[in-house]
């Protein structure tokens, strides 16, 4: 059997060292201008991003045999949560609060579930561990949410296609100085392929066991971005070794 063919080259680089034409003389019409010496690029990079914010339900009830004291049970925890809350500095705007009040059989019921969106993950713990510190059983609080703002996400992209476009004008660069020639300015950057993969966004309600750690629910919110890149540099001339000297 004859053994297998080896996988085609891959070319990330050519090289047109071919002399622009001369002029035409003053006064004449001359052929059409060739392009002149060009290097021809393709550059990759793949970049990652943490989840920037994180969403913590908590949920607590009381039933009571009369209305006021199972209104109040549940007004006094949710003041104090709301302000632990604030003394770790999260704005009232980050913490939403739902009620629910009923009758069952001959009692009054009231429940609540409070979300709170932190941007600091180090906050979130400490204010977690205070409220189970000192409301005990009385409160649940469910693992928090990792996701991303559309900002965020905006933010990883331009990122990428940025650092894509770097690692392609160094590897121009190392071509150039290769053949002793001097890397001019870009005549085209093209993207040719961008993917993303990973990462939740706040409408993405995606199930996580609980018995997951916090390091782990981050790196499963964590989002990828790659972009490859086409450039075309132009080529200045021989590299001034005097200067790259100095």
């Amino acid at each position: 059997m004859a053994p297998p063919a080896p996988p085609p080259s891959r070319v990330f680089a050519e090289l047109d060292l071919a002399p622009a034409p001369a002029p035409a003389p003053e006064g004449r019409v001359g052929p059409p201008a060739l392009p002149g010496r060009e290097v021809h690029v393709s550059g990759s990079a793949e970049l990652s991003a943490r989840p920037d914010r994180a969403r913590v339900s908590l949920r607590l009830g009381s039933r009571k045999e009369a209305a006021v004291a199972a209104r109040s049970s549940v007004s006094r925890r949710l003041q104090y949560i709301a302000h632990s809350a604030r003394l770790h500095g999260v704005p009232e705007e980050n913490m939403t609060v739902t009620e629910d009040f009923s009758r069952v059989e001959n009692t009054y019921q009231m429940e609540a579930e409070v979300c709170i969106i932190f941007s600091d993950f180090g906050k979130m713990q400490t204010v977690c561990n205070l409220l189970i510190e000192k409301l005990g059983t009385s409160v649940t609080i469910s693992p928090p949410y990792f996701y991303h703002t559309p900002e965020a996400i905006d933010a990883l992209r331009r990122q990428v296609c940025v650092t894509a476009v770097g690692n392609t004008r160094r590897k121009a660069q190392e071509v150039c100085q290769l053949f002793g020639q001097a890397l001019g300015k870009p005549l085209l950057i093209k993207e040719e392929e961008t993917k993303e993969w990973g990462g939740h966004t706040d409408s993405h309600l995606s199930v996580l066991a609980d018995s997951q750690t916090l390091q782990e629910r981050i790196q499963d919110a964590t989002a990828y971005a790659s972009c490859k890149v086409f450039a075309v540099f132009e080529i200045k001339g021989k590299e001034n070794r005097r200067n790259k000297m100095l």
